[in-house]
């Protein structure tokens, strides 16, 4: 049963200095990602200094929003109590259709304010094509999720 993430107590990601535009992006609803602004090279996660060129010169470069389930995990047992009493649930790498090398972790669900058990884990492949969802958690920070693709 779906259950609204709005009022959930999920964890919060940790917000840096270097990381903090791509969660500016996020809470407007973009996916981007770092880019050396000297060689071009996309980064994640974002760092101060090109680990190619060395440049200290960087951009946000968005992204398309589609990617697909490089990886996938059903917690069992799920530890912290919010996230036990949606079991059973996913988390998932997604590796970036415009940078297969940049992989995200997430979950996937049936749309950006459906619960963590709102997709049948039955449904989930390596492969599968998704596309970015962004959930505001109780805390303000807005976090991308994946909803299935129909391929």
């Amino acid at each position: 049963m779906a259950h609204p993430d709005h009022d959930r107590d999920y964890l919060a990601p940790v917000i840096d200095e270097d990381g903090a535009p791509f969660w500016e992006y996020t809470a407007l609803g973009e996916l981007r990602v770092q880019c050396c602004s000297s060689c071009g090279r996309l980064r994640f996660p974002p760092r101060p200094c090109c680990p190619h060129c060395q440049s200290f010169d960087s951009h946000w470069q968005p992204m398309s929003g589609r990617g697909r389930i490089w990886s996938y995990v059903l917690p069992h047992p799920p530890l912290l109590s919010p996230y036990a009493e949606q079991a059973p649930y996913n988390a998932v790498i997604v590796e970036l259709a415009d940078a297969p090398h940049i992989r995200l972790v997430g979950n996937v669900v049936a749309d950006a304010d459906a619960g963590l058990d709102s997709v049948d884990p039955g449904r989930l492949r390596i492969g599968a094509p998704v596309r970015v969802a962004f959930t505001r958690l109780a805390d303000g920070t807005t976090v991308p999720r994946w909803m299935l693709e129909r391929s």
